[in-house]
C-alpha cells in the first residue's frame, strides 16, 4: 500500500495539504522547523538525514511532498553520520548556486532514496488558485498594466535564482522578493512609499521544479498588501497557493483588493 510523507516546514501550509488528503500521511519535520497546526510524526536533522530516509522506506513510505517555509540549514560537524557526511560538499554547492539548485538537490537525494516527491497538483489541486478573480473586485487597467510589468520583471529575473514576487505600480517597480520573502518586501514598501495604488504580483519562477517551493499567499499577505497601500495582488493560475482562502477574500473584498490569477 502507498504511503506519503510530508516534509513539512513552518506555517500553515503543511496543515492545509494534511487537510487536504484522503488518508492520513506520516508528518516529518526538519528540527527547528515544527509546523503550525499539525502534530509531527518524526523529527530529523540534516545531519543524519540518510538514516532518516532509510527510516522512511523502512516503515513503508514510498511518497513524500515538500510543505512550509524552511531557511538554509545550518550544519553541526559533530553530529554527521559517515554516509550524510559525504553529502556535504554537494550541498553546499547547491546552495551557493540559489534556492532552486539547493531544492534540485534535496530532491535528488530522497529520489536516490527509492522516494518518489510529488507536487500539490498531484495531490491536493484544490489548494491552488483557479484562473479569474478571487473576489468580488475587478482590476482596473491600470492594475493589469502593473501586472504585466510585473511579469515581465520575474521573467527576467528567473535565470537567475532571484525572487518569486515583485511590487509595480504606475509602471514603476518598488521592489523585489528576494531570500527575505514576501513580509519582507512588503514592509519594505509601506515604510518607503508615498501615495496609494499598484500591484503585488507573485509567481512560480520560470523554469522552477513545481515540485517544491511553489508560491504562497493568505490573509497576512492580504494585510501587508493593503498596509503598502497597494491595490491589488496578481497571481499565476494553478501554480500559487491559497491558505484559508474565505477569509483572503472576505479581507479583500472588505479593503477594496483586487485579486486576480493569470495563465
Amino acid at each position: 500500500m502507498s504511503r506519503l510523507a510530508i516534509i513539512a516546514g513552518l506555517g500553515d501550509l503543511p496543515a492545509a495539504v494534511a487537510g487536504a488528503l484522503p488518508d492520513p500521511p506520516l508528518v516529518c519535520a526538519l528540527d527547528g522547523f515544527a509546523p503550525e497546526g499539525l502534530a509531527v510524526d518524526r523529527v530529523f536533522r540534516f545531519e543524519r538525514l540518510v538514516p532518516f530516509l532509510r527510516q522512511l522506506t523502512d516503515e513503508g513510505v514510498d511518497r513524500v511532498v515538500f510543505a512550509g517555509a524552511m531557511s538554509r540549514p545550518r550544519f553541526d560537524p559533530a553530529s554527521f553520520d559517515p554516509a550524510t557526511a559525504q553529502l556535504v560538499p554537494q550541498f553546499l554547492a547547491a546552495i551557493a548556486q540559489g534556492d532552486d539548485a539547493m531544492l534540485r538537490v534535496a530532491i535528488s537525494l530522497f529520489e536516490d532514496a527509492g522516494l518518489a516527491v510529488v507536487g500539490l497538483a498531484g495531490i491536493a489541486p484544490q489548494l491552488l488558485v483557479g484562473p479569474g478573480l478571487l473576489g468580488s473586485v475587478a482590476a482596473t487597467a491600470l492594475d493589469e498594466a502593473d501586472a504585466a510589468r510585473g511579469r515581465s520583471i520575474l521573467d527576467a529575473l528567473a535565470p537567475v535564482d532571484v525572487g518569486q514576487g515583485c511590487v509595480v505600480a504606475g509602471g514603476l517597480c518598488l521592489g523585489i522578493e528576494v531570500i527575505f520573502g514576501t513580509d519582507a518586501l512588503l514592509a519594505d514598501v509601506a515604510a518607503r512609499r508615498q501615495g496609494r495604488g499598484g500591484v503585488f504580483i507573485k509567481r512560480a519562477k520560470t523554469g522552477q521544479d513545481l515540485r517544491v517551493d511553489l508560491p504562497t499567499i493568505g490573509p497576512a499577505t492580504v494585510q501587508a498588501v493593503i498596509a503598502a497601500g497597494l491595490s491589488g495582488i496578481c497571481v499565476q493560475q494553478g501554480r500559487v497557493v491559497v491558505l484559508h482562502r474565505e477569509q483572503v477574500i472576505a479581507d479583500a473584498d472588505a479593503a477594496g483588493l483586487a485579486i486576480w490569477a493569470v495563465a
